[in-house]
């Protein structure tokens, strides 16, 4: 079995599992995309729910593109404090809404390579945003992405950049979105790091650690 004809059974047991539709994790108001993008970079190294937690009421405090631009950092420090790395979140979390109402009129831009010039905007957040808001096909990797697709696919690298060109290739560019919001979702119920529920796992007939 070739490893494009393996990603197309893997995706295959990934929407009779989880279905065809792609979860929304975090929580936004659609009239206000910067929110969603401001809401990935707070779940690096987080989980979705706390990120929903403090963002149910900082949105409501900063209700505009612009009084993220105009806190003190200091004072944003403390709004998003448990969300984990709450100094350098804040600085670019202000320095990115600067830069968008500066360089690009409050808007989201839809190119990636722009998206990624962003203050606080790496590759995972960039491809999260433009699959989200864009709909432009993009492979977000991020730890259980990588984790789980090096077992899937016999992977011997941990340099995620890597990883994601092996995806762009093997994964119809269809799914990319799904890959990652699925494979999320099969690492945070089954299979766990350091606790895998090997027995329960839809993927086992593909799985080198089985």
């Amino acid at each position: 079995m070739t490893n494009k004809e393996k990603a197309k059974k893997v995706v295959k047991e990934l929407i009779k599992r989880y279905g065809a539709e792609i979860p929304l994790y975090l929580h936004y108001h659609k009239n206000k995309p910067y929110e969603f993008l401001f809401a990935v970079m707070m779940s690096a190294q987080c989980t979705d729910k706390r990120v929903n937690e403090v963002t149910k009421d900082l949105f409501k405090k900063y209700n505009t593109l612009q009084s993220f631009a105009n806190v003190k950092q200091k004072v944003l420090e403390i709004d998003i404090h448990s969300v984990g790395f709450y100094h350098n979140k804040a600085k670019s979390i202000i320095n990115c809404a600067k830069t968008l109402i500066t360089d690009h009129k409050g808007k989201i831009p839809n190119d990636f390579d722009e998206l990624v010039k962003l203050p606080g905007v790496g590759r995972k957040t960039a491809s999260v945003v433009i699959s989200r808001l864009y709909g432009i096909p993009a492979m977000a990797v991020d730890t259980h992405v990588a984790r789980i697709s090096k077992i899937l696919f016999r992977l011997n690298t941990k340099n995620v950049r890597e990883i994601e060109e092996f995806l762009k290739e093997t994964v119809e560019k269809k799914y990319w979105e799904l890959w990652n919001t699925h494979i999320i979702a099969l690492g945070r119920e089954i299979c766990i790091a350091r606790r895998p529920k090997c027995e329960l796992c839809p993927l086992y007939k593909y799985c080198k650690e089985y």
